[in-house]
């Protein structure tokens, strides 16, 4: 197992100076000069954008600029944006927030989606089924904003039982809205995907054989049934914790949080490269973090896989 692990960690370092160096393309490809709108329609003086650009490394090619960036990520140093505000701190306030976040909506998707979808699938072909493939067809269509706002009318206002905005501090309580707005499309995902999977194991010869040996419906489903139907459901949700702290942005601009998405977007509206790199980075990091421990709970989910 550690030298499985080791291994994979190995793997880590050429898919993180991949996706950073495509990142930071991306970003120094952008069209406009963000230096010069700093200023607004007045514009800056052409020594305060001189200055600038030399104290963040503008006038330099491209690959000295992340080489600039690789060095601040192995320093812990990411500098500072246009307003003199440290990186780091801007990530420090603004992560913890998504980030609670998205494992509040990881574990609504997950804990609901794998028991409606053992249920369905159990009971394929009958009413309850065919209600639940209709529910999650329809989770699924809805766009995320259409559902957040639905939601803040509907249990924020009318019914009064959650706050429609979170805020700037904001507490499991208030947070507890936006995190089911978010985990509406993984659940439906999460839901059909268990359905699948519990449907083509039940007939399994392993299942069948597990019943012919006498033992009973509830161990056959809890240790054979569902054991091997969560290996592509812990797969989706691995995956999807990266998606919701990425795709995030709507959702904390309905409901007011100042979290990555919020930050990420005004980075990008207002030209910090630096910041939105940075962000970006951390996002890739939980990627590459999330696949890890997917790839160790295979191990946990079914014995037969051995990756040492």
């Amino acid at each position: 197992m550690l030298w499985y692990i080791g291994r994979r960690l190995m793997q880590v370092i050429p898919v993180f100076l991949g996706a950073t160096l495509l990142l930071y393309a991306l970003v120094f490809l952008r069209p406009g000069d963000p230096v010069a709108a700093l200023g607004g329609e007045r514009g800056l003086p052409e020594a305060v954008q001189a200055q600038i650009r030399e104290q963040f490394h503008l006038n330099e090619p491209f690959i000295m600029q992340y080489f600039y960036f690789l060095k601040g990520v192995v320093t812990f140093d990411m500098g500072n944006d246009f307003t003199g505000q440290p990186v780091a701190e801007t990530i420090a306030n603004a992560l913890p927030v998504t980030f609670q976040l998205a494992m509040m909506a990881i574990v609504i998707e997950a804990v609901l989606g794998v028991a409606f979808g053992l249920w369905a699938g159990m009971r394929k072909g009958k009413l309850f089924d065919s209600v639940v493939l209709v529910w999650s067809l329809l989770l699924i269509s809805v766009p995320t904003f259409v559902t957040g706002l639905l939601l803040q009318i509907v249990v924020g206002v009318q019914l009064d039982w959650l706050p429609v905005t979170a805020g700037r501090d904001p507490d499991f309580y208030s947070l507890l809205l936006p995190a089911i707005v978010l985990a509406t499309t993984s659940f439906a995902y999460v839901l059909r995907l268990t359905r699948t999977s519990v449907v083509e194991n039940i007939t399994a010869d392993f299942v069948r054989t597990a019943r012919a040996k006498g033992l009973s419906r509830a161990v056959v489903t809890r240790r054979h049934v569902l054991r091997n139907s969560l290996i592509p459901v812990v797969t989706f949700i691995g995956v999807d914790l990266g998606n919701l702290m990425a795709g995030s942005i709507v959702t904390e601009g309905i409901f007011n949080i100042n979290g990555v998405g919020g930050t990420l977007f005004e980075s990008i509206q207002r030209g910090e490269n630096t910041t939105v790199v940075a962000l970006s980075t951390v996002l890739v990091i939980v990627y590459i973090a999330a696949n890890l421990l997917v790839d160790l709970l295979y191990a946990v989910l079914d014995p037969r896989i051995r990756y040492a």
